[in-house]
């Protein structure tokens, strides 16, 4: 069954707390650069004294020794989840799958984001592929490199899970209600459109935080994922 991961893009800890508390069905939370920059590791380490889990999406790029260390400290704060660029490369994902080894933490490799249109892609980024090509042929590499999963616009799901077959995470930002505006993302899905898609954690953030009700809004998301009637 697909899971729904709640972001906490918030700028005090007291406020990611809040939510938290209002959104008291929901396991799964991610701490982004935003809440991480301001509140540093502390508040990573109070979500997993509530029992929560975490998705630590910090999306690491950097020489591989240095991406390991990385990993690894996420690992010893409790972290679940933690992003790694794809685009660092094999030995880079190598080199963080080592560090790992034997926590509780597992890896998420980050294609393209969710963010980038294909002519921006193509124009500012220098991408040769369509962003479907390049988001398989990096999900595929990342597995490969020891990755436990993807992260990857909705729009690629479907092969995404075809190119990395059924045991990986995919996990997919990019998706709105029905009822929500798509704000900056481009390649977007409902949350129903994802999880049919294949998508194994949807991940949402501006609809739950924006919500008048964000516990109405978890509701109303997960009606949507056919997780609720």
């Amino acid at each position: 069954m697909a899971e729904l991961i709640v972001v906490l893009d918030v700028d005090s800890a007291e406020e990611a707390l809040r939510i938290v508390r209002l959104c008291e069905g929901c396991e799964w939370f991610k701490v982004g650069a935003q809440l991480f920059t301001r509140e540093g590791p502390a508040v990573v380490r109070q979500l997993v004294g509530m029992g929560r889990k975490v998705m630590l999406d910090l999306k690491f790029h950097d020489i591989p020794n240095t991406v390991a260390a990385a990993a690894r400290a996420a690992a010893d704060l409790g972290a679940s989840l933690a992003t790694l660029h794809a685009t660092g490369g094999v030995r880079m994902v190598e080199a963080a799958r080592r560090a790992v080894d034997g926590s509780g933490l597992k890896l998420l490799a980050v294609t393209v984001l969710t963010s980038l249109s294909e002519s921006e892609l193509r124009e500012e980024v220098g991408l040769r592929e369509s962003p479907s090509e390049a988001v398989t042929r990096l999900a595929r590499q990342s597995v490969a490199a020891g990755a436990y999963g993807i992260v990857c616009s909705p729009r690629e799901v479907a092969m995404v899970r075809q190119a990395v077959g059924a045991d990986a995470l995919v996990v997919t930002p990019g998706v709105r209600p029905e009822w929500a505006s798509a704000g900056d993302q481009r390649r977007v899905m409902t949350p129903r459109e994802a999880v049919k898609a294949g998508a194994s954690m949807i991940v949402v953030g501006r609809p739950i935080l924006e919500h008048p009700d964000p516990a109405e809004a978890v509701r109303l998301i997960r009606e949507e994922m056919n997780l609720e009637s």
